[in-house]
Order: structure tokens, then C-alpha cells, then sequence
């Protein structure tokens, strides 16, 4: 990695821990929670993981076959851990153990695309080659 890319890397770390630090900051002193804070403290951890692996915010910039590898094999693993988390983000907050006992709507059905997501998408994806 050359000079400018690892200061990228710094910079977007620095960024990273600065947004955290504020969004802990505020829930730990005024009870707080800045939406927009955990948004982009998300972004930044992206950036800041995307130029560690690529050496590049954006990703690879010429890709072989072990990088699209890679990417295929990520996403799909992605993929199974955000369905995972969803859920278990769904019953932790919401404090249920029956679906009837489930209030936030909006969540459960963005914990339900999350299981139709994949299907869907490798539906649509292989009617492209028949």
C-alpha cells in the first residue's frame, strides 16, 4: 500500500472512532441516540474495512478471478449473517418470544425480505441465461 492510500486508511479509522466516540458519548451523558451518528459511524467502518482489503474505499479497481471470488463468496455470507442478526435483532428488541407478541411491523417485514431477498434475486439472475 503506498503513503496516500494507508492515510486514507488512517483518516477513515480517525472518522470512524470520532463518530462512535460522539454516539457513545451522548447515550452515556444525555441518554441520547443520534440516528445519524450510528449511520454514518457505519459508513465510515465500511470505508475504513473496504480500504483494508482493497487498499481502496471503492473496492477492487481491476478484479481477477480470486477477487470476484472473493466478493461472490462474501456476499453470500453477508448475506446469511445480516438474515441472522435481523432476527435477532427483531426478538431482542421487541423482548417477544411468539410472533404475536410482535409490535414493530416494519421490522418484522424487513426481517421477512431478508428470507425472500436471495430466492428472489437468484430468480430473476438465472432467467437472464435461459
Amino acid at each position: 500500500m503506498d503513503k496516500s492510500k494507508k492515510i486514507i486508511v488512517v483518516l477513515t479509522f480517525t472518522l470512524f472512532c470520532t463518530l462512535a466516540g460522539i454516539t457513545i458519548y451522548r447515550w452515556v451523558r444525555f441518554g441520547t441516540i443520534d440516528g445519524g451518528l450510528i449511520f454514518f459511524s457505519f459508513l465510515a467502518l465500511a470505508y475504513f474495512v473496504n480500504s483494508l482489503t482493497w487498499g481502496s474505499h471503492e473496492g477492487p479497481k481491476e478484479k481477477d478471478e480470486l477477487d470476484k471470488h472473493i466478493e461472490t463468496q462474501s456476499a453470500k455470507i453477508g448475506y446469511f449473517a445480516l438474515m441472522i442478526l435481523s432476527g435477532l435483532i427483531l426478538f431482542i428488541s421487541e423482548g417477544a418470544t411468539k410472533f404475536n407478541d410482535i409490535e414493530n411491523y416494519p421490522l418484522l417485514i424487513v426481517v421477512g425480505l431478508t428470507f425472500v431477498t436471495l430466492p428472489i434475486t437468484e430468480f430473476v439472475y438465472s432467467r437472464k441465461y435461459k
